[in-house]
C-alpha cells in the first residue's frame, strides 16, 4: 500500500497506473476508520472489479473548512497508525494523507457552494458545512483524478450536494452511494460514536428505532405531522437525546413535500451531550415499508 503525504506524490503515484491503463476509485474520508468506511472501500473494489480491475486510494483529511468555530474539529478522533493498518488490511492501493496546508494554501480564494442544497437541511444548523465538502471533495477529485467516489448514504445530504456539483461542473467522476452499516443494536456507524460517553451511547441507538416505526408508517400511509409527532415522542423519551432537526424530504432531490406519494427520505439530527448525530431512512409510500 503506498502512502502520499503531499499532491504531487499521489498524482505521481495515480499517473503510474494511468500509463498502465487501470481505473482508480477514491474513498473520500476523514478518518478514524470503521466498518462503515470499510463497506464504502468493498463498494469501491466491487466497481472497479465489474471494469475488469483497477485501484483503490482512501484520502484521510479532516476538512476545517466544514467545521464550525464552536464545532468538534480538535475533538475529532484521529488515529492514523490504526486507520492505516485497518486499510492495509482490506487491500487498499494508496493512501493520500495530506496536511491542512497542502490543501488549504494561504491566500486562496475558490470555494465551490452548491447553493441550494447546502442552506437547507443540515446546512441551516451547520452554516458553510457543505461548502466546506463541496470545496474540499473538487480538490480531491482534482488532485486524485479517480473514475468513481464512494459516498455513505448516511450523510445522505451530503451525498446529494456531491452529485449535485459533480453534475453542475460536468465532473468526470461517477458517484457510487452506499448504504448506512449499522451496529448490531441498529445505531449508524460514525467516527463521533467514540466520542459518546457510555450512557450517551446506550441511548443513541433511539434514532434507529425512531426511524423503524417512521418507516412502518410511511408505508401505512401516515400523514407528515402524524409521522413527525411520533418521531418526537420516541426521541423526546429518551433524556439523553436532544432533537436538532426532523425532516421528511423526497429522496429523489431532498425537495419539501406536502404529502407523501412517492419515496421519501427521514433525516434526524439529534445532539446527545456535545455530540451530534445524524441519520437517515429512505422509506416508500406504497406498502414497503423502509427501504435502507
Amino acid at each position: 500500500m503506498q502512502i502520499g503525504r503531499d499532491r504531487q506524490a499521489m498524482r505521481d503515484c495515480v499517473g503510474g497506473w494511468r500509463q498502465a491503463g487501470a481505473p482508480v476509485a477514491l474513498v473520500p474520508t476523514m478518518g478514524a476508520l470503521h466498518d462503515g468506511h470499510m463497506s464504502l472501500l468493498s463498494h469501491a473494489r466491487a466497481w472497479l472489479d465489474a471494469r475488469g480491475g483497477g485501484r483503490v486510494v482512501t484520502s484521510i483529511f479532516v476538512n476545517p473548512t466544514q467545521f464550525g468555530p464552536n464545532e468538534d474539529l480538535a475533538s475529532y478522533p484521529r488515529d492514523e497508525e490504526a486507520d492505516l493498518a485497518m486499510l492495509r488490511d482490506a487491500g487498499c492501493d494508496a493512501v493520500f494523507l495530506p496536511s491542512v496546508g497542502d490543501i488549504w494554501r494561504p491566500g486562496a480564494q475558490i470555494v465551490v457552494e452548491v447553493t441550494a442544497l447546502s442552506r437547507t437541511l443540515m446546512g441551516r444548523l451547520r452554516l458553510g458545512h457543505f461548502r466546506g465538502v463541496a470545496t474540499v471533495v473538487t480538490k480531491l477529485f482534482n488532485i486524485v483524478g479517480p473514475d468513481a467516489a464512494t459516498f455513505g448514504e448516511k450523510d445522505y445530504q451530503q451525498l446529494a450536494v456531491v452529485r449535485q456539483m459533480v453534475a453542475d461542473l460536468d465532473v468526470p467522476v461517477e458517484i457510487l452511494p452506499v448504504p448506512t452499516v449499522r451496529e448490531a443494536d441498529g445505531l449508524a456507524m460514525s467516527s463521533r460514536n467514540r466520542r459518546l460517553s457510555p450512557a450517551e451511547r446506550a441511548a443513541a441507538p433511539v434514532l434507529s428505532r425512531a426511524l423503524d416505526r417512521a418507516g412502518q408508517m410511511v408505508a401505512e400511509g401516515a400523514g407528515l405531522s402524524a409521522i413527525r409527532a411520533e418521531l418526537r415522542r420516541i426521541i423526546g423519551a429518551e433524556p439523553l437525546a436532544h432533537v436538532r432537526s426532523i425532516d421528511i424530504r423526497d429522496a429523489a432531490d431532498l425537495s419539501r413535500i406536502a404529502k407523501i406519494r412517492r419515496p421519501v427520505v427521514v433525516l434526524l439530527t439529534v445532539s446527545f451531550g456535545d455530540v451530534l448525530l445524524i441519520d437517515q431512512r429512505v422509506a416508500d409510500p406504497k406498502g414497503l415499508g423502509y427501504v435502507r
